[in-house]
């Protein structure tokens, strides 16, 4: 990284004196006039008196920490910040991108990392920068969260379809297999940019961490109350469909909170609608939800969208006979999970639309299966 064209301030907030030193001589090689705060509290003195351009931001600060520091900096300070700390899961990261940070970075870090990010921050003018990296690592966020490839299964298929708005919004999905169990999500947190996407990141950790407990009913409500304080701290709710399958007969239980939008279609194109359930959750938090059965025949396929599809077509009815009619017309799984999604692509500002298809093929030696 060349040394800017005129000087340009950093703060480098750490309580490690080797850390900090550290950076400080690597600032002070890019370039940079560089000062130093031992807490919290002094950085949001300083920041105040110097204004800096940049500001390395360690998380675990004595007394004030990190996020707070953060958050009470983004009320006046418009400075590149680039968070560094130990807490390095995924979780960690995102709470310090929602505080305000413009990059994270975790210990150990090398200093050539640092040079880049910075350098990389500052190839942007910085009143562009804000509403646009955090559209874009909301996305990146987003979309971590979905499967990379289709359960191995035999004898059935399952396939998904995404298309994220352009504010980007809180749908999920999510499969795995476990203790032989097919399980499928689909959910859609309120909210738009990282703040759904945060929600959506702790929707799918509390359903995915409940996967091996006996009975949806109970594993549900206790992801449900898992969730119960993200929620409502952010003013939130989610509706969550959620199926575990029994591929040995295609029997499966299957929780509906506030979803409503799920049908088993036959090869013929009849549609049987699944019953809605409860209230999304976080909504009201004392409700409890109750499983519910239905049982996936051979060659029928379970579909699930999101409300963007149904914004699209306009009514209920119409989505379960665009989901028949669909059936009828593609004969790949994906191409149907795709052509359910691509219902909202004459809108442009529609809302983030999925797609979930789950089939299971015909007990039928040498048919052609779907």
């Amino acid at each position: 990284m060349a040394p800017p064209s005129s000087t340009r301030h950093a703060l480098v907030v750490e309580d490690d004196d080797d850390i900090r030193s550290l950076l400080v001589h690597t600032l002070n090689r890019e370039g940079f006039t560089v000062s130093e705060a031992p807490s919290g509290t002094r950085a949001v003195e300083l920041v105040q008196t110097l204004d800096p351009e940049l500001i390395t931001l360690d998380v675990q600060l004595p007394g004030l920490d990190g996020l707070e520091v953060c958050r009470q900096l983004r009320e006046y300070s418009n400075a590149y910040v680039v968070m560094i700390s130990a807490r390095s899961t995924e979780i960690d990261k995102l709470a310090g991108l929602e505080a305000g940070a413009d990059d994270y970075l975790s210990k150990p870090f090398s200093t050539r990392a640092l040079r880049a990010r910075v350098a990389a921050l500052f190839r942007r003018p910085r009143d562009l920068v804000r509403d646009s990296t955090e559209l874009e690592r909301a996305v990146e966020v987003q979309r971590g969260l979905l499967p990379d490839a289709s359960p191995d299964l035999p004898g059935y298929e399952v396939a998904a379809s995404f298309r994220p708005s352009r504010a980007v919004g809180g749908d999920l999905y999510d499969w795995h297999v476990s203790s032989g169990q097919l399980h499928v999500i689909l959910a859609d947190v309120m909210g738009k940019g990282m703040g759904a996407a945060m929600i959506a990141a702790a929707v799918r950790s509390a359903f995915r961490t409940v996967g091996n407990m006996p009975g949806l009913t109970s594993a549900f409500n206790h992801a449900a109350q898992s969730l119960g304080g993200a929620l409502e701290s952010s003013d939130s709710y989610a509706t969550v469909f959620k199926v575990r399958l029994n591929p040995a007969n295609g029997r499966f239980s299957y929780m509906d909170a506030g979803h409503g939008i799920a049908a088993i279609v036959g090869p013929d194109g009849n549609a049987r609608r699944l019953d809605a359930g409860g209230p999304p959750v976080g909504l009201w938090f004392e409700d409890q939800w109750v499983a519910q059965r239905a049982d996936l025949n051979p060659g029928e396929s379970l579909i699930l969208v999101s409300d963007g599809v149904l914004d699209a077509v306009g009514d209920l009815e119409g989505t379960f006979a665009a989901m028949s009619k669909v059936v009828l017309a593609h004969r790949s799984i994906q191409d149907v999970a795709d052509h359910l999604a691509r219902l909202a692509q004459d809108d442009p500002e529609h809302d983030d639309v999925t797609a979930v298809v789950v089939h299971r093929h015909p007990d039928v030696p040498g048919k052609d299966h779907r």
